[in-house]
């Protein structure tokens, strides 16, 4: 099992995902749930693409954090 960072948005009526580390692999769904679903998907399908061609399948190395600012005066 791999883990890859996945981003969702929230768009204009549903959402979207992309990962860093998989550049092109991206998904949408109504919900934050369907969203990532459809992104667990695409990731696996986006994998099997890689390896049938021979291509390399990137190593998933991106991270993400929150950081704290003061609100603006």
């Amino acid at each position: 099992m791999v883990r890859y960072l996945v981003v969702i948005e929230r768009a204009d009526g549903n959402y979207s995902a992309y990962s860093p580390d998989l550049p092109g692999c991206a998904a949408t769904g109504r919900t934050r749930e369907e969203v990532r679903r459809n992104m667990a998907e695409a990731i696996a399908m986006h994998l099997r693409g890689l390896a049938e061609d021979g291509l390399p399948v990137p190593e998933p190395i991106a991270e993400a954090d929150y950081v704290s600012v003061p609100e603006p005066a």
